[in-house]
C-alpha cells in the first residue's frame, strides 16, 4: 500500500480570512518592526538595500517593503521535487501532497540491547539510516542524531556519507559551515556521477536555521543558505520560535512572527538566486514555562504546524514543518498519543514535508530504534486517513450483497479477497490483534517489545547504496570514519 504523497487539506485550523489577517500582520512586522542581524552579513545587507530594503546600520535593523516581499514570493517555485537515490522514493512537494519522515539533532539513544540511555555515535546514525530505509511509511531521512564520537571537522562529510550509504531515500541535514557544504555537494556529485546529474536529481538538501527568533538573522546559517541556493541545492528555511519564550504566547502572534521570518528568508534566497528551490520552513513550538524547556508534544503544536501549511500555501511555496514530537522519555502511552495527535493533524492539514515524525523522544533529545518502528505505524495510519472512503459501484458491492443474500457470509466472497489488502491499513507488526491465548503463548509482549524485535530483524539486512568503486574514491578523498 503506497501511502506517500497523498492529498491532505481536510483540516484547516485557520479560516481564509484569518490566513489573510496573519499574512497582513507579517507584512506589517517586516515594514514597521523589521528584523535585526548578526555581524558578518554585510554583503547580504547590501544586497537587500540595493533591492529596496530600508537599512538602519546603527541599530542593525532591516525593514522590508511589501513590494520586495511579493516580488521574491513570485519567483519562488510552487513545486519542489526532492529525489531519492532510488527513484521510487522521489518526493513531489506541491499543493497539499503529504510526506513524513525523520527529524534530527538528538544526542542520546535508548540502547537497543540494554535499554539504557547513552550518547549517539556514527554507528547509531548508520543503523537508523538502514532502519528508516526499510520502513515504508517513513518517506525521507533527515539526519536523526548527532554522532558524538567524531571530530567537528569530520562531521559534515561523514554524516551525509553515512546517511547516503544506509538509505536510498532523500537525505536532508544541516551543515556546520560553507566548506562543509561544498564537501557534501562534492560527495553527492561523486555518488550521482557528476555535478550535473546531482542538479538533475537532487537527492540531498540542506536545513538552514537562518532565523534566530525573534526576528534575527544568524550569520553562519544565512551564509550557508545563500551558498546552497547559489548551487541550486534545495534548502529548508528553518525557523522555530517557541510560544511564550521566543515568540508571543498566543498562537496567532507566534504564527505572524514566524511568517514574517519566513518571508524575510524567501526574499534573501530569491535575491541570491531567483527561482532557486526552497521550502517554507516554519516550525512553531511551545515553551514549557514551568521549566523554560521545549514542549514538543502539545496538541497546539499540531494545530500551529497545520496552520503553517495554510500560510505557505497562501504564498504558493511548499512547506517543511514538524510533527511526532513527544515530551515522553520512553516509547510509552504518552509518546503514542502525543505523536498520533500532531501527526494526524499535520497530515490532514496537507503539509508537504513533515519532519520529526519518526523516532523522536524527550523533545528532540533522544531516539530509539523501536520508536521509529512504532512511528512508521502511526504515520501509516495517519496517511490512510487521507485516502478517505472510496465510493463507486465496485466498493458499494450491491451485486455482492445480492449474491450472498440475507443471512449469508462474505468471508469467502471473491470481492472480499479482491479488497482484503487494499481497503484497510495493514499493520507493520506493531499492533497486536491476536486473541489473548495466542498473545500469551508468544510471550505477552507489549507494542514496544514487538517494535524492537521488528527493528532488530530489519537491521540484520545489510545493504549499501554507494557502489564499491565510488566508495573507494570517496575514502581516498575524504576522511571517512565508518568502516567499509
Amino acid at each position: 500500500m503506497n501511502l506517500m504523497g497523498l492529498q491532505g487539506g481536510q483540516y484547516q485550523p485557520l479560516s481564509q480570512e484569518q490566513v489573510e489577517t496573519i499574512h497582513g500582520a507579517a507584512l506589517q512586522i517586516l515594514a514597521k518592526t523589521g528584523i535585526t542581524y548578526e555581524t558578518g552579513l554585510e554583503a547580504t545587507v547590501e544586497m537587500l538595500e540595493a533591492s529596496g530594503a530600508v537599512i538602519d546600520r546603527e541599530e542593525k535593523k532591516i525593514k522590508f517593503p511589501a513590494s520586495l516581499i511579493q516580488d521574491a514570493v513570485d519567483k519562488a517555485p510552487e513545486q519542489v521535487v526532492l529525489c531519492g537515490q532510488d527513484p521510487k522514493n522521489d518526493l513531489n512537494l506541491t499543493e497539499d501532497r503529504v510526506h513524513m519522515g525523520t527529524g534530527g539533532g538528538t544526542i542520546k539513544i535508548l540502547d537497543p540491547d540494554t535499554g539504557a540511555i547513552r550518547a549517539t555515535t556514527l554507528s547509531d546514525l548508520h543503523d537508523v539510516s538502514r532502519l528508516v530505509d526499510q520502513l515504508d511509511n517513513i518517506h525521507f531521512l533527515v539526519r536523526p542524531c548527532i554522532p558524538t564520537d567524531i571530530d567537528k571537522k569530520d562531521y559534515d562529510i561523514n554524516m551525509f556519507y553515512t546517511c547516503l550509504r544506509g538509505s536510498g531515500k532523500h537525505v536532508m541535514s544541516g551543515v556546520n559551515d560553507e566548506q562543509g557544504l561544498h564537501n557534501v555537494i562534492d560527495l553527492a556529485s561523486m555518488i550521482a556521477g557528476s555535478r550535473e546529474a546531482l542538479a538533475e536529481r537532487p537527492f540531498i538538501s540542506v536545513i538552514t536555521s537562518f532565523a534566530i527568533s525573534p526576528l534575527k538573522l544568524c550569520t553562519q546559517s544565512t551564509l550557508i543558505m545563500q551558498e546552497a541556493i547559489r548551487n541550486r541545492i534545495p534548502v529548508a528555511l528553518s525557523s522555530a520560535p517557541m510560544a511564550g519564550s521566543t515568540s508571543p504566547l498566543t498562537m496567532a502572534g507566534t504564527l505572524a512572527q514566524l511568517h514574517a521570518e519566513e518571508l524575510a528568508g524567501i526574499v534573501i534566497c530569491q535575491l541570491t538566486n531567483p527561482g532557486a528551490p526552497l521550502l517554507y520552513g516554519g516550525i512553531p513550538g511551545m515553551a514549557n514555562l514551568a521549566t523554560m524547556g521545549y514542549c514538543g508534544g502539545a496538541v497546539e503544536c499540531g494545530m500551529m504546524n497545520a496552520a503553517i501549511h495554510q500560510m505557505s500555501a497562501h504564498i504558493k511555496v511548499p512547506n517543511y514543518n514538524s510533527s511526532g514530537l513527544s515530551d515522553s522519555k520512553l516509547p510509552d502511552a504518552q509518546a503514542g498519543y502525543e505523536k498520533a495527535f500532531t501527526t494526524v493533524l499535520n497530515a490532514m492539514g496537507g503539509s508537504n514535508y513533515i519532519h520529526h515524525a519518526a523516532g523522536m523522544l524527550e523533545s528532540m533529545l533522544t531516539i530509539a530504534h523501536e520508536q521509529f518502528v512504532i512511528d512508521d505505524e502511526i504515520i501509516g495510519n495517519a496517511c490512510k486517513v487521507l485516502q478517505g472512503i472510496e465510493v463507486d459501484e465496485d466498493h458499494l458491492a450491491l451485486e455482492v450483497m445480492d449474491s450472498v443474500g440475507p443471512g449469508g457470509n462474505f468471508m469467502t466472497s471473491p470481492h472480499t479477497m479482491k479488497h482484503i489488502r487494499s481497503e484497510y491499513y495493514n499493520s507493520n507488526g506493531v499492533a497486536d490483534r491476536k486473541n489473548r491465548d495466542k498473545w500469551e503463548a508468544e510471550g505477552s509482549m507489549d507494542a514496544r517489545q514487538r517494535a524492537l524485535g521488528i527493528a532488530k530483524k530489519l537491521l540484520a539486512n545489510e545493504k549499501s547504496y554507494i557502489p564499491e568503486a565510488v566508495d573507494q574514491a570517496i575514502r581516498e578523498k575524504y576522511n571517512i570514519i565508518l568502516p567499509s
